[in-house]
């Protein structure tokens, strides 16, 4: 009865959330439809287990999703998203649009930009850039989720995406584990990725395939679909009823400008990891009153907040006469951030629950059974986790909250640097996340007008064969020579 229990509670999450069901209420119903078949408590289970783990995810990463919200609602509404594109059209053109398209993207979300905020820059700028090199349309989705969802969200070290920054305080890592695997890794997705779509787009060209026709997306039909609304919320930390709220610029800054930003917001966050918090006497943490915890788990976290904080006032400061209405971009840009959060920590509080179970201990002994030891099993069960929830952060978080001591203890008796199980366990959250369900490629389409049919094929490819390549050389490189 406890395997029925399980699946029941993951066949109603899964088969509910695909029809639109809002995860706040799926997650807690889910969750003690299993504990209900498992013969467990329900309201316990509820307050106590489900309750705890969500409120411990959200005082852990809230401060993330409200900075990251809001630097990338200011970074949009001030222009500065749009003029980073523009001068990656101007410099690469027409004849390198899909390379123009890919490292624009890659550049606003490594600066911090949210994923949405950027699609709904970079998909006009695609449609433009393509329709004039004759690009087919299908080929706009797949090249923006190159760029924006896949080695700029897990592999590049120092990213200050949310999926980098939660194994932090279960391995006592920084955003910068293995930064050696990680760039080789970014290396191998980028250069399978745009070697795939150049083919995609030389076979077009041979066919003399065009662009199609030229319908633009309507934003506001977009954000207040519920649906769409419902799927992107657990998979990024904006929510895109938040997009056309606040006031955009009509006077856009010059490139220097637009770009100090992102170059804070790295900067910042390589020099407060590596540089300067590690200087500090921070020893007080010990004592109970601080949450008896350490620099090494709650440093990155630290980084990623003072890189973000430091990156909006620069926004601010450099764009007040831009900004013209600042309460309401920034009342926008938080209220992004609230939904996102909340859906991800109910998904980790139903992970809580589950794992809580005594017969989930046959399900962790079958994980840690599988062949080829800790890296291989800590893929796997990420990966699992991530397609089941289409939802990388919630995926991963799950994982880590019920099996991350599990790991810790089996690096220490291997021998594994915590940096390497960071390293893994971030890009596995971002490989079979890319399903179907995925609430960022519901809504990437959306803002395309393309189809599952026409652009999904080309999105596997860049979204998730690449990334298991990069993922398995790491497991590799990792399994042979440790972290670098």
């Amino acid at each position: 009865m406890g395997i029925l229990g399980i699946l029941l509670g993951l066949s109603l999450l899964i088969v509910l959330a695909f029809r639109g069901w809002s995860i706040l209420l799926l997650a807690p119903a889910s969750a003690l439809a299993a504990a209900l078949i498992v013969g467990e408590p329900l309201l316990a289970n509820w307050t106590q287990t489900f309750m705890g783990s969500a409120a411990h995810f959200l005082a852990q990463f809230f401060p993330l999703f409200l900075l990251g919200a809001l630097f990338g609602k200011l970074m949009d509404d001030s222009g500065s998203v749009s003029v980073i594109a523009d001068f990656m059209t101007q410099k690469l053109g027409t004849k390198h649009a899909i390379l123009a398209v890919v490292l624009a993207g890659a550049l606003v979300t490594y600066g911090g930009v949210s994923l949405f905020v950027a699609f709904f820059v970079l998909a006009p700028m695609a449609q433009s850039l393509f329709k004039i090199a004759a690009i087919p349309r299908r080929l706009m989705p797949a090249t923006i989720v190159l760029g924006t969802s896949t080695f700029t969200m897990s592999a590049l070290p120092g990213t200050p995406s949310i999926q980098n920054a939660i194994p932090m305080p279960f391995f006592g890592t920084t955003l910068f584990a293995a930064p050696g695997l990680g760039i080789i890794a970014s290396i191998v997705v980028l250069f399978f990725g745009m070697w795939w779509l150049k083919r995609a787009e030389t076979a077009a060209k041979r066919e003399q395939e065009q662009f199609g026709e030229n319908t633009p997306a309507v934003v506001e039909h977009i954000v207040n679909d519920q649906f769409i609304r419902g799927r992107a919320t657990t998979a990024h930390e904006f929510d895109t009823a938040e997009i056309t709220h606040g006031c955009h610029s009509m006077e856009l800054p010059p490139i220097t400008l637009a770009i100090l930003p992102v170059f804070i917001v790295i900067s910042v966050n390589f020099l407060m990891t590596l540089v300067i918090l590690p200087r500090i006497d921070f020893s007080f943490l010990a004592q109970k009153e601080w949450g008896a915890t350490s620099l090494s788990a709650v440093g990155g976290v630290w980084s990623i907040i003072i890189a973000l904080a430091s990156a909006i006032v620069i926004v601010i400061l450099f764009n007040h006469k831009r900004l013209t209405n600042l309460r309401e971009t920034m009342d926008a840009g938080a209220n992004a951030s609230v939904l996102p959060v909340l859906t991800v920590a109910s998904l980790v509080g139903f992970g809580a629950v589950i794992a809580s179970f005594p017969i989930f201990a046959v399900v962790r002994d079958w994980v840690l059974e599988l062949g080829g030891g800790p890296l291989v099993s800590l893929a796997t069960a990420t990966n699992i986790l991530t397609a089941i929830t289409g939802s990388a952060s919630g995926g991963l978080s799950i994982a880590l909250d019920s099996l991350g001591n599990t790991y810790l203890l089996l690096a220490q008796k291997y021998g594994i640097d915590p940096a390497l199980l960071h390293r893994i366990a971030v890009m596995s959250s971002g490989t079979l996340d890319t399903l179907p369900h995925n609430g960022a490629i519901v809504t990437l389409l959306a803002v395309c007008q393309s189809t599952h049919r026409e652009s999904y094929r080309d999105i596997i490819i860049v979204g998730i064969i690449g990334p298991i390549i990069a993922l398995s050389i790491v497991i590799f490189l990792g399994s042979q020579f440790g972290s670098f």
